[in-house]
């Protein structure tokens, strides 16, 4: 730890910063001249280029991740009484959009070390009733695709996965997004790509990406989008009661130019990761996100959990001492059967969830994008070493 004191005049780090450059506004800015706003070619092209980056045969652009995961769960054609697995540690969309569906969501337990989604829980929770199931990448660290796959397989499940946080992640050298049925991915501001608000599904099967497309406008024929370009006729028909989870291509456009400067956006990260895992590796009241080796991290999140055992404070106290030193943090995430739907609609329990229940109050994601300086990263570093070593046991 550096002997730096931190001064209380030193400016606050933002928890997130947007890494929006010129040339994200340029094409935005064509966009507006374009006269085209809502979804047209920018919106197709940053489908097909999403597609080749992560090898899925179709990407079909959605206004967000929750857009996607119901639309990936709606075009499953799931039916009342139909069981989905959801990992309880995630955010409330992964959840909601299996309620939304029409099925009923069987919270399941994580494993120790990722905090993914955890096979040995989802098998005492299977039951005949049981259709699929949702792993999410949880951090941008991906799941046990291989486990995953061979569990479904034996069940009868569909695979969706919640890649929100996992561009760019591979499992195997597969990219997330190749590799189950459905993936899908969060354009949201803080995301390591983002559109502001936006997201994609990706799959291999032509016949559920054109039911996809068909639902995210309204259930409109296929081509209805084109209804107001010349070549365009203004008939259409409505094949199913869809939905308004189109994406614009104000949103493609921004995404376009992330999608093509990714690959350093992630190098940034990965530097980041690397400067915090050796500033805070000899702080022992803190414990350090896993990294398994079959994996590439998509590190969306640095997510810390703090060692109750040799501290004299709680998590939330450290948060609060972090705050008052100008330091933005997060929780990611307040599980699932923590919430009142949860508990009061499913019957939930802590004790049903024991290893989420225990872990997630030890948790604490601390800043990391690109925009973060060396020294920020350093004084974040210091800030809370110096907070657990004055609050040691």
């Amino acid at each position: 730890m550096s002997e730096k004191m931190i001064a209380p005049s030193d400016p606050p780090i933002a928890f997130h910063r947007p890494a929006v450059s010129d040339e994200e506004i340029a094409e935005v800015v064509d966009t507006l001249k374009s006269g085209w706003l809502t979804m047209g070619p920018k919106t197709r092209r940053f489908e097909e280029e999403f597609a080749a980056r992560v090898g899925a045969e179709n990407a079909v652009a959605v206004a967000s991740a929750t857009a996607g995961l119901h639309l990936g769960l709606d075009a499953l054609d799931l039916q009342p009484g139909d069981e989905v697995l959801v990992p309880t540690v995630t955010f409330a969309s992964t959840g909601a959009t299996v309620v939304h569906a029409g099925a009923k969501p069987v919270l399941v337990d994580c494993e120790r070390d990722t905090l993914n989604f955890s096979l040995e829980d989802a098998e005492r929770k299977c039951t005949e009733r049981t259709r699929a199931m949702v792993p999410v990448h949880l951090a941008g660290h991906p799941c046990d695709m291989d486990a995953v796959a061979d569990f479904a397989a034996a069940r009868g499940l569909r695979v969706m996965e919640d890649a929100a946080h996992a561009l760019p992640a591979a499992y195997r050298g597969r990219a997330i997004g190749s590799i189950s049925e459905l993936t899908v991915f969060s354009f949201y501001a803080t995301k390591n790509l983002t559109t502001g608000e936006g997201g994609m599904v990706t799959t291999a099967d032509a016949e559920l990406a054109d039911r996809i497309r068909m639902r995210r406008l309204h259930g409109m024929s296929r081509d209805a989008w084109k209804r107001y370009r010349a070549e365009g006729s203004w008939r259409y028909d409505v094949a199913y009661p869809g939905f308004k989870y189109n994406m614009t291509d104000i949103a493609a456009a921004i995404g376009l130019v992330q999608l093509g400067r990714i690959d350093a956006l992630q190098a940034r990260r990965q530097a980041i990761v690397d400067r915090y895992r050796a500033a805070l590796a000899d702080c022992e009241e803190i414990e350090l996100p896993a990294h398994r080796e079959e994996v590439d991290h998509a590190w969306h999140l640095f997510a810390v959990r703090m060692h109750h055992d040799r501290l004299s404070i709680h998590r939330d106290q450290v948060i609060e001492e972090l705050n008052a030193r100008g330091i933005g943090t997060s929780v990611h995430f307040i599980p699932l059967h923590v919430h009142s739907y949860y508990r009061e609609h499913l019957g939930c329990r802590d004790a049903d969830l024991p290893v989420a229940s225990e872990e997630w109050e030890r948790m604490i994601s601390l800043p990391l994008y690109p925009g973060l300086a060396d020294e920020e990263v350093d004084r974040i570093a210091d800030t809370l070493t110096d907070i657990t070593r004055r609050n040691r046991r």
